[in-house]
């Protein structure tokens, strides 16, 4: 791969993932509008499972939110932090991997 053609896929991802990050609050509100729900928390919830979770590890941002900060705005801010620190890794690993 030429380094102009990495370039350039590298650009158009971080188009890609800046247009998702920023419509977050949209995709939050879209998932309220519908009543999604994360099929596990369903499945756990059917089987009495949920009453008797307990949390083994605390939560970065529990509730897909910035404590603190309300509504679409601290969904906002989780995305950009759980898409920078997934992007930390990969790009982490990918080196690693280059070696």
């Amino acid at each position: 791969m030429s380094v102009a053609t990495g370039d350039s896929w590298l650009r158009g991802a971080m188009i890609g993932l800046l247009v998702l990050v920023v419509l977050t609050p949209v995709f939050g509100w879209a998932a309220g509008a519908v009543g999604y729900a994360e099929p596990l928390e369903n499945a756990a919830e059917a089987t009495g499972a949920a009453d008797a979770a307990t949390s083994v590890v605390p939560a970065i941002l529990p509730g897909y939110a910035i404590p603190g900060v309300g509504g679409s705005l601290s969904t906002l801010f989780a995305a950009v932090v759980g898409t920078a620190l997934t992007l930390a890794v990969a790009i982490g690993a990918g080196r690693l991997l280059e070696q």
